[in-house]
């Protein structure tokens, strides 16, 4: 088999070699560069082989470098790729691919719960005829935005008076009574004390660290906590035990700070709030303890002040004493209190 015949770029202009050099020195796009490099070393006279030795590439690709630039010039440096080869499996395949894999396994008859690309594939290929790899599944699946999730769970109140118990909370949060004022108490803990993963800012790839190893020797650490929606002030009190002694001496501590008119309380379904010794109490000393439905702690204003609490003081926390930890947790209810832009008001019933 004879050798085959030398090509060379053709002969440039002055200019146009100054923009060749140019481009050698100033591109980031990696093609663009390795094709400019092509062609102008063959303009310094280089034959295809020894190109192809310099770049790492085969003779014909850098034959066909050459014949690109000599037909279109400059553009040959950009060229347009075609996308590869057409697609496999055209939209039909593609529906069926993702409406299996959020299918239950089970309920097509396999005996476990949940796919692997692999078990997928195999059974595509079973039951569908389609032959197709674990990672064409994973890039089709991702491409029509289905991702590997965990399950989530979710809780509906039982209550068969939800409805009326939620349009009385809700009507509390929108038309507060002229007669008293509207408070949303509730337990914060238990308070341990250990090591919390939290997050921040950090170098990439050097997270804070915490200790993975502790001892709970020193008990825990309840605290009572009550927000008042006419002003956005939290009130609270450290205590060892959440007994209902200690929510009703929380109880009377309101009680004295707001001595004058009703005091609503809203509340949940802990049992110490329905002790008989709380509600006879509460009763003689105008204070309504108004109830959430069951499960359905979420109406409680107050939930969304204590995300923000232990946001902001637990979390990548690692306390040496609760004398300590209070201290923090106080210093972060003081400074809220010192800034209601940060409570934002109730919603409105709809």
């Amino acid at each position: 088999m004879g050798r085959r015949a030398e090509v060379f770029v053709r002969p440039l202009e002055p200019e146009e070699a100054q923009r060749l050099v140019k481009v050698t020195r100033s591109t980031r796009d990696r093609v663009r560069l390795r094709r400019a490099g092509i062609v102008l070393a063959s303009m310094q006279g280089r034959g295809a082989a020894d190109i192809a030795v310099m770049f790492a590439a085969t003779d014909s690709y850098v034959r066909e470098v050459i014949h690109a630039f000599n037909d279109l010039g400059f553009a040959a440096l950009d060229p347009k790729w075609s996308g590869g080869r057409p697609r496999k499996f055209g939209p039909a395949a593609r529906q069926l691919i993702c409406r299996i894999a959020q299918a239950n396994p089970a309920g097509l008859g396999q005996p476990f719960t949940t796919w692997s690309l692999t078990k997928l594939a195999a059974y595509l290929a079973e039951h569908h005829w389609l032959r197709v790899s674990t990672e064409t599944i994973r890039q089709i699946l991702r491409a029509a935005g289905i991702t590997w999730q965990r399950t989530k769970t979710w809780k509906a109140s039982q209550d068969p008076d939800f409805a009326a118990k939620m349009a009385r909370i809700l009507a509390l949060y929108d038309d507060p009574p002229a007669d008293g004022r509207v408070v949303c108490v509730d337990e914060f803990g238990p308070l341990n004390l250990l090591p919390r993963p939290g997050h921040g800012w950090f170098p990439r790839g050097h997270p804070a660290r915490r200790r993975a190893t502790y001892t709970r020797t020193a008990g825990v650490r309840q605290m009572f906590a009550a927000l008042d929606l006419a002003t956005g002030q939290l009130f609270y009190r450290f205590r060892d035990r959440k007994r209902w002694q200690e929510f009703l001496e929380f109880c009377k501590q309101l009680r004295r700070r707001f001595p004058s008119g009703w005091l609503y309380l809203i509340c949940d379904n802990y049992g110490s709030h329905h002790k008989a010794e709380v509600t006879a109490w509460c009763a003689d000393h105008d204070i309504e303890l108004v109830f959430t439905p069951s499960n359905a702690s979420w109406l409680n204003w107050i939930e969304c002040e204590f995300t923000a609490l232990r946001y902001f003081t637990l979390d990548g926390s690692d306390y040496p004493s609760h004398t300590a930890q209070e201290s923090a947790i106080a210093r972060y209810i003081r400074w809220a209190n010192k800034h209601p832009a940060q409570f934002v008001q109730p919603p409105k019933a709809s």
